[in-house]
């Protein structure tokens, strides 16, 4: 009669990731009891979902600060704007044109305009 024995064979047999993982990991009886191995994929996958809520919340946090920051350089911007605006609307004045024509010698007319009356023929 012959004796049973183990046939071991020379193909490879794939195995999925998670196969491959509990290999590599070696988990104990205790975190096998708490977390089972079947658990795996879906423990991976809100673990992702984490680290992806995690990244956009950074995101968006980094484009409010940048907002923050464009809003209040517009208000400055804008300040600088009515400013220039306010002194252009000043120094255009008739009175302010006068003093500053006469710094190069110009000086208004005491003459009032004459109107050209187009000959009638």
């Amino acid at each position: 009669m012959a004796t049973n024995t183990y046939r071991l064979s020379d193909q490879k047999k794939s195995g999925s990731f998670f196969k491959v993982m509990e290999k590599f990991l070696r988990i104990d009886a205790t975190i096998s009891e708490v977390i089972h191995v079947r658990f795996l994929p879906q423990i991976v996958f809100i673990a992702l979902l984490c680290i992806f809520y995690i990244g956009n919340r950074h995101h968006a946090e980094k484009k409010i600060r940048n907002i923050t920051f464009l809003e209040r350089q517009v208000e400055d911007l804008r300040a600088d704007y009515t400013t220039l605006k306010a002194e252009y609307m000043f120094a255009t004045k008739q009175s302010e044109v006068a003093k500053r024509a006469s710094e190069i010698g110009l000086t208004l007319s005491t003459t009032p305009p004459k109107k050209l009356a187009k000959p009638i023929e």
